[in-house]
């Protein structure tokens, strides 16, 4: 018990420490008395003072923004702590006092602040400033810096403070930790009382006894001594005094030892998880932590995961893919066998640039200025300054203490250098010269669209530039630069070498371009440009002309290299970095850097573009139209300085943006046909992407004339200036603009998961965990992720619930509960012959259908406050995956007790953020990443580990190890102490329940403390009952810990009845043998206590499924120690029990040839019932568990074998393939849907679902449909998209040609599911095309 106290005391201090330290942490703070700005402890910041923030500085309070240095009253914000993304946030100084002028002076602030109260939403905050003329200014959580973020690319910042110390909303989240003990142990507290009524049940007998047989006494026994008034204890007396001495006697049946046993078992399990080389990450020099002592067993328990996703599942890097412009694709396989060479993440410099000029196409030997980036070294994602508790100091000075050595976000070389693709880099320099000199011979169309879709890349964004020396100082002026890369006669020059390559180029349909990559086959090869343009018939061209077209081509490459070599001289000589609020902004940007469409610097008024041929473009920005949830896309309006033509460059999700295009040209057929074919074509190569995994966006444009401009400015004013229903107008008035778009083409990003992801999460599944996704991400980015770590597979249905309002949500969750339960009990009275489940059924019939679950935070939150958990958990329990999105801290840890204290199961949490404190704390198990997002995640955590991956071997394998052996351990003690402890009970029987012993007491204290400790500790700590490659190999062994097999009460009394059989074994057969003898007590009971030490270590012999050579010489060791102890003792010991004595006992005993015969005899006969148990159970009916360690006993090949033997066997049981982990499978299916249009009628739906399945080609996966499957949508705009039939308010549906189109009015009654829509509804592939059920 002390040792325990001890460690838990260290764990205390350690918390004290950390607390110790935050508080500790100094900042600025207004003194009127010094009327200066003096350094303080943040827990001495209170409510209403002044603090004074710098760069790189964390927040210490919730501040209302009152000053900000930067020009505009911006802030920047780096919220990982909050939500774990490392991108930056924009908070607005309170509107009146956006005067940035003069400094703010905190002696002349005369305002009242009225604000609400305390609470703990991360996303909302309101309140009003009453300037002393009773003017009221409102401000929101925009206004707003929130304790633990970090400030960023801004010198200084004054505020305000609101909430302070523990009612900051930071604070709030964080539930706190709680006392975790392990399942085993909750498990062993219960049967310790089990063992203490067994105790009360043998004393009581023994009392009773003891009064039965001295009350049989007709005169009183010689020992029977009076007391000094010659008065007998009466026999109810006796007994209670005997009831007593034989609580003293069987005392040693609870096993007190058992707790210190475990306490040291512990140790040695942690020591041997902390030092596995597998578990240790050698590129951040990193070993798994074992913070927490108590726990390990229940890793191998875990049935729930919930898991973050930024920074845990992926690396938070997007990376430039592929992209189609113009309807040509562009496959970027130069950048892509780089990406597959490049194992490293973050490379050295010169080891990247190495790999950059192996991999350059031999077309583009020179490279664009934007390449050399080897004056610099590139910032690597280790070096970041994120501000930790240790170390924390302030440079008031400079305001950037870590300008070299600080993070930006999203700026990793992976991220940043994409390799251009030749066929696109020829035609944007083409483009880009054509727009320098409006040059006629290039068809106009076709080279603006390259041209706008890199300037769409560069401008529409909300991307901080800076450079790389000072990656915090953004720029907001361009450097000084010529104005032309090249002057116009050079251009005009070159122009005339170039008429004929281009001519041709224009002319000829017979040249190829280049493959769309490994997705697309020959039959999907691109048409020539011209035919994309204007002309539908091909001709064949002769060898000559091809001759001359490749001359032409070398011509043109030169001089086209002949331009941008001189642009490169007079290019911009910084290197610039990018600060974005999504990764995916980031990955444009570089992705337009990379063809030389370089961002240099941006204001809330202007940007600024420098061209490939070095020549800078100052675009005036109009209006930024942001991103939201319901549209679904964001776009600047700009306008263009060259044309002064105002463009609204848009981009957005593909089934959004292609609802939104214009296809009419005013009356030109052939523009209308060209349009509509690089429509068709982009689609087709969006569905590839989304196939291949990838983010896709489209990019289009549209350009306003003055009036149409000015009347929308109006009305987007007007919008801006309302009070009442604000956000909507704003919606409104943006998707006003956004209609009637030119499509310029479409992007596809890959999202980096983390190595190892899909592998893990495939494995942990398999071992029946289920696992939930807990996000403060947008939802598009949340189930992009899911897909590809494969936490959802391609054929399941999914259900997105979001909601605003109590009634609704609990609709919805019962419309999905009833088609889950339909869909669930589908199949199920086929499968079933007189009860049983034949296999040859069961492998023919399809597999039932598996279920995903996406929900928002706002509908969590109608969730906790409507009561409807009773009904989230029904449902829940019936999905494999769960995906909560915009889930605030407070939110997650929620989750997790509500799952761990209504569905009674092992939780385990795990991320890397301080967002992720709460829900690490409220788990049973809570495992930190030391990743990038500091030490908060892993200071609160149970275990620490450096990547998800490692998660796979810690469950599956150590966590398994761990449940089996502590389990064992436990059960085994217990069998030991009711085995020994029966033997003195079996005795009272023979000496009149006098509580008389027949061995002596310090063999009885000795048999524990010394004879049988060791061997049960070294079980304990070192025991496998499999290899881990078998365990990796078959993750369904971890069920056996799940469904706590080793250890539950059913083994509980077995093993009890098993040890009370044993002690009667090792009673009796000595008693048997020495009956009628005249031995003495001591001579009888010595071959009790060595028959019952071999039989008891015997016994654990049979449970040990690994021998090493420490624990056999510990075995060996044990029994001579006895021995030796037992002669020894017995020679030494003349006068030590009186009246007898154990003197020479053991000496005259070994002498006896009785005493061998029965030490060999009786342990067999003891132990035979469990052996033969034993093989019964491996020969009958042999489990998971058993087959597997008979495979781990032979040959290498033969294990292979037997293994996949295994898993095919499992596979014909549960009626569904069981993916390898390491098997891609389910990326060669398309993710099908369940389309159900709400103005379509079922008649309707039928007629053209048969139409379609008849059309659908069984070798074109894309068109796959099986009516097992569905993707639901539920929409909480339903009411709006009732009301709205037109393109711009259903972007759903339409554009893909397995999609209903609307056509039905809305008062037929298409939006009722039937109970037979799997005869009803069609099924399309299209990942994009998000079909909706609306109530």
């Amino acid at each position: 018990m002390a040792i325990t106290a001890i460690k838990d005391a260290w764990e205390d201090f350690r918390r004290y420490k950390l607390d110790k330290e935050v508080n500790h942490m100094g900042c600025y703070i207004y003194s009127r008395e010094e009327h200066a700005y003096v350094e303080k402890c943040w827990k001495d910041v209170r409510v209403g003072d002044f603090v004074q923030l710098q760069c790189n500085e964390i927040i210490p309070a919730d501040i209302l923004l009152l000053y900000s240095s930067d020009q505009n009253g911006i802030c920047h914000l780096e919220t990982a702590n909050l939500d774990g993304e490392t991108n930056l946030k924009q908070r607005q100084v309170v509107k009146g006092l956006s005067s940035q002028d003069t400094v703010f002076e905190p002696e002349f602030f005369q305002n009242t602040i009225v604000c609400e109260m305390p609470n703990n939403d991360l996303n909302k905050f309101n309140g009003y400033m009453e300037q002393p003329n009773h003017e009221q200014v409102g401000f929101n959580i925009e206004n707003l810096l929130l304790r633990g973020c970090t400030i960023r690319n801004t010198e200084a910042a004054i505020g305000i403070v609101i909430y302070a110390g523990h009612e900051t909303k930071a604070m709030l989240n964080n539930s706190g930790p709680r006392y975790k003990r392990s399942r085993i142990e909750q498990r062993m507290n219960m049967d310790i009382f089990l063992c203490v009524g067994l105790l009360f049940v043998m004393c009581l007998v023994g009392a009773v006894g003891h009064g039965i047989w001295t009350g049989n006494f007709w005169e009183h026994p010689p020992y029977d001594v009076p007391d000094r008034n010659g008065n007998f204890v009466s026999p109810v007396l006796a007994g209670f005094y005997m009831f007593l001495t034989m609580i003293i006697l069987l005392q040693i049946l609870i096993p007190i030892s058992l707790y210190v046993s475990i306490e040291l078992v512990k140790l040695g399990q942690v020591f041997l998880i902390h030092n596995d080389i597998d578990l240790y990450d050698e590129e951040a020099d990193l070993p798994i932590q074992c913070r927490a002592l108590t726990i390990t067993e229940d890793l191998g328990q875990i049935q729930y995961i919930f898991s973050d996703k930024t920074g845990t599942l992926t690396e938070n890097k997007m990376v430039f893919r592929r992209c189609t412009v113009d309807g040509i694709e562009f496959s970027h396989q130069e950048n892509d066998r780089r990406l597959k060479i490049q194992k490293e993440l973050d490379l050295d410099n010169e080891d990247f640039a190495k790999l950059q000029r192996f991999t350059l196409p031999p077309m583009n030997p020179e490279r664009p200025a934007t390449y050399k980036h080897n004056t610099m070294r590139p910032l690597r994602r280790c070096q970041s300054d994120r501000a930790r508790f240790k170390g924390h100091t302030r440079n008031r000075s400079a305001g950037r203490r870590d300008s070299i050595q600080s993070q930006v976000a999203f700026s990793s070389p992976i991220e940043k250098y994409v390799i251009p693709d030749s066929r696109l880099l020829r035609r944007v320099r083409e483009a880009a010269l054509q727009t320098e000199s409006f040059s006629p011979f290039i068809h106009m169309k076709t080279s603006a669209s390259f041209t706008d879709f890199f300037l769409a890349l560069a401008i529409c964004n909300t991307v901080l530039v800076s450079t790389a020396t000072e990656p915090r100082q953004r720029i907001t002026i361009p450097p000084p630069t010529k104005p032309s890369g090249i002057s116009l006669e050079k251009i005009h020059q070159i122009f005339q070498r170039l008429k004929l390559a281009s001519l041709s180029q224009s002319f000829s349909s017979s040249q190829s371009s280049s493959q769309l990559g490994a997705s697309f086959s020959a039959k999907n090869s691109e048409e020539p440009l011209a035919v994309l343009e204007s002309c539908d018939n091909e001709n064949d061209s002769s060898r000559g002309q091809e001759l001359q077209d490749k001359g032409s081509t070398d011509i043109g490459t030169a001089s086209l290299d002949e331009v941008f070599m001189s642009a490169t001289n007079s290019s911009l000589p910084t290197d610039f970095c990018y600060e974005a609020e999504s990764p995916d902004e980031a990955a444009l940007v570089y992705a337009a850097q990379a063809y030389s469409f370089i961002l240099v610097s941006r204001t809330p008024k202007q940007v600024t573009v420098q061209l490939p041929q070095g020549t800078l473009l100052t675009f005036d920005i109009l209006y930024t139209l942001g991103f939201d949830s319901v549209r679904k896309r964001m776009s600047v309006v700009v306008r263009h300085p060259l044309t002064k033509e105002i463009v609204v460059y848009t981009k957005g999700a593909d089934s959004v943006i292609m609802d939104l295009l214009d296809d009419s040209a005013k009356g030109d057929i052939s523009t209308e046909k060209r349009l509509k074919r690089i429509k068709e074509r982009t689609q087709k190569h969006l569905d590839h992407y989304a196939h291949d995994g990838l983010r896709t966006l489209c990019i289009a444009k549209k350009v306003l004339n003055e009036d149409d401009f000015q009347k929308w400015a109006n009305f987007r004013q007007e919008a801006e200036a309302a009070i009442d229903n604000r956000e909507e107008l704003l919606i409104e008035t943006a998707q006003h603009l956004e209609t009637k778009l030119t499509l310029l083409g479409a992007t596809g990003i890959e999202d980096r998961l983390q190595d190892g992801v899909p592998d893990t999460i495939v494995s942990l599944r398999e071992a029946g965990i289920k696992i939930w996704v807990l996000t403060g991400d947008k939802q598009e980015t949340a189930v992009n992720i899911a897909y590809s770590c494969k936490l959802l597979n391609q054929r399941d249905t999914v259900f997105t619930l979001n909601t605003e309002n109590k009634e609704t949500c609990e609709s919805l969750l019962n419309l999905t509960l009833e088609e889950v339960k339909k869909n669930s009990e589908y199949d199920k009275p086929q499968r079933k012959l007189f009860g049983i489940i034949p296999t040859s059924f069961s492998v023919s019939e399809a597999p039932s259908p598996e279920f995903g679950l996406v929900i928002d935070g706002q509908t969590l939150n109608i969730i906790f406050q409507g009561g409807l958990e009773e009904k989230f958990l029904e449902l829940t329990q019936h999905c494999r995956s769960v995906l909560c999105c915009r889930s605030t801290p407070l939110q997650k840890s929620m989750v997790v007790k509500l799952i761990r204290r209504q569905l009674k199961v092992m939780t385990l949490s795990i991320g890397d953020g301080a967002n992720d404190v709460s829900m690490i704390q409220a788990a049973d198990v809570g495992i930190g990443i030391s990743g990038q997002e500091g030490m908060q995640a892993v200071m609160a955590s149970d275990f620490a580990i450096s990547r998800f991956k490692h998660l796979k071997k810690l469950l599956l394998v150590h966590g398994h190890w761990c449940y089996a052996r502590l389990a064992k351990m436990v059960i085994y003690f217990f069998y030991k102490n009711v085995c020994y402890v029966n033997l003195l009970f079996w005795y009272q029987f023979f000496c009149g329940f006098s509580g008389s012993t027949m061995v002596d007491y310090w063999q009885m204290i000795f048999f524990n403390l010394f004879f049988t400790s060791v061997p049960p500790l070294l079980f304990g700590a070192l025991d496998k009952d499999l290899s881990a490659e078998t365990l990796l190999r078959l993750p369904e062994l971890y069920k056996n810990g799940q469904n706590s097999e080793i250890y539950n009460l059913s083994t509980f009394i077995i093993t009890m009845l098993d040890a009370f059989y044993q002690s009667l074994i090792c009673f009796f057969v000595p008693y048997l043998t020495y009956k009628d003898s005249d031995i003495d007590v001591f001579s009888f009971g010595n071959p009790i206590n060595t028959i019952s030490l071999l039989t008891i270590l015997l016994h654990q012999a049979l449970e040990m499924k690994t021998w090493t050579m420490l624990q056999l010489v510990t075995m060996i060791c044990s029994v001579a120690l006895y021995f030796i102890f037992s002669v020894i003792y017995n020679a030494s010991c003349l006068l030590c029990n009186p009246p007898t004595n154990p003197y020479w006992i053991m000496e005259r005993q070994l002498k006896d040839p009785i005493f061998y015969l029965l030490c060999l005899i009786t342990p067999v006969i003891a132990l035979l019932p469990r052996f033969f148990i034993f093989s019964l159970r491996g020969t009958l009916q042999a489990s998971l568990i058993l087959k597997a360690q008979q495979v781990d006993k032979l040959p290498k090949g033969q294990q292979d074998l037997e293994i996949q033997k295994l898993r095919s066997r499992k596979e014909a049981t549960s009626g569904a393939p069981v993916a390898s982990p390491a098997s891609n499978d389910d990326l060669d299916h398309s993710i099908s849907h369940l389309c159900v249009s709400p103005f379509l009628h079922p008649a309707a739906a039928l007629s053209h679902g048969d139409t379609e399945n008849q059309g659908v080609s069984a070798s074109d996966p894309l068109r796959r449909s099986t009516h097992e499957e569905g993707y639901y949508f539920y929409n909480r705009w339903a009411e709006e998209e009732s009301a709205v039939t037109d393109s711009s308010a259903g972007p759903f549906a339409g554009h893909h040609p397995l999609v209903p189109s609307r056509e039905t009015g809305p008062g037929q009654d298409g939006g009722k599911l039937t109970k037979n829509y799997p005869k009803n509804f069609n099924y399309g592939s299209h990942r994009r095309s998000v079909s909706s059920v609306t109530l």
